[in-house]
């Protein structure tokens, strides 16, 4: 960002956030890529200005994250709301506080130990807050990051669709594409990442573990949105377009993308994102050498 220099960083809070890892030093600005030298003089790069700039929402209005509880399965009637404006670091921090506070915690009384339970998973919570901060796309004006929580699952949505090359069928086999690489360098750095890729394997996983069925992936207009169903052995709520693919598909020798986005009248890409959730949801199967796989087929589930 060359119209800025050094100072529209807060060294102060980036040091701060490094503490308990280690010291910072002014140089390390540089090799984090918070900076960079422009026509010999160090300027923060726009990773750096999310992270830690001074005055980082004049230059993207929607980087903060807007969090609201809701009464009952819709937006209706909320009973609590709150929005974070601090620095992405800290901003995680609050936003999952924001989830715990709101998750029920309970016990279950097994054979050797008392086993803790929350209706939210702590660890599905995190990963899911952590990617949309790292995948947001901030260049897009009109609405912050979102987390909702109802009933029956929460919902985390953040502005911006998969980066090109990446679908949905890929991110359950940890296939991975960085939008904003300064701010997965730095998370990595301070260890709110552990290696990439491995973010919605461990949502799935820590879902499983609680009894919970796998996070939905999905792409709706200019936004990604990760849903996670907070009833233990639910059906998964089909509407009439997942019908329509079902009656599509059945009785058949099974099924291509573009096929089934004819019949349904969605583009292909919308289409591939509800079958990947009817397939995760145990209602389709798929025949194919991977999610790139122009030639997969889906078939009814045995």
């Amino acid at each position: 960002m060359p119209d800025l220099d050094s100072e529209a960083l807060d060294f102060r809070a980036a040091s701060e956030s490094f503490a308990p890892v280690r010291a910072l030093s002014r140089r390390d600005l540089e090799t984090l890529r918070l900076s960079t030298r422009h026509q010999g003089r160090p300027v923060p790069t726009v990773g750096g200005l999310l992270l830690f700039g001074k005055n980082r929402e004049r230059e993207f209005p929607d980087a903060w994250i807007q969090a609201g509880r809701f009464a009952g399965l819709d937006k209706s009637r909320i009973v609590d709301q709150v929005e974070i404006h601090a620095l992405p670091v800290r901003a995680v921090e609050e936003a999952i506080a924001f989830i715990t506070k709101h998750s029920v915690h309970g016990a279950e009384i097994g054979p050797v130990r008392r086993v803790e339970r929350w209706s939210i998973p702590p660890a599905a919570a995190r990963e899911a807050v952590i990617n949309a901060v790292v995948h947001s796309d901030y260049a897009q004006r009109g609405a912050p990051l979102r987390i909702s929580v109802f009933d029956d699952r929460l919902e985390v949505e953040n502005p911006g669709l998969l980066p090109f090359g990446l679908t949905i069928e890929g991110l359950p086999q940890g296939v991975s594409k960085l939008r904003n690489r300064v701010i997965g360098r730095v998370f990595h750095a301070l260890g709110l990442i552990e290696q990439w890729g491995s973010g919605i394997q461990s949502m799935a996983s820590a879902c499983r573990d609680a009894g919970l069925a796998v996070p939905v992936f999905e792409e709706l207009a200019t936004r990604f949105r990760v849903t996670i169903s907070t009833e233990r052995g639910a059906r998964p709520v089909r509407d009439k377009r997942d019908e329509a693919i079902l009656a599509c598909i059945s009785g058949s020798a099974g099924r291509l993308t573009n096929e089934i986005a004819t019949v349904i009248g969605l583009t292909p890409r919308a289409t591939r994102t509800r079958l990947a959730r009817l397939v995760g949801g145990g209602l389709l199967r798929e025949i194919g050498t991977g999610p790139q796989d122009p030639r997969r087929r889906y078939f009814p589930a045995e």
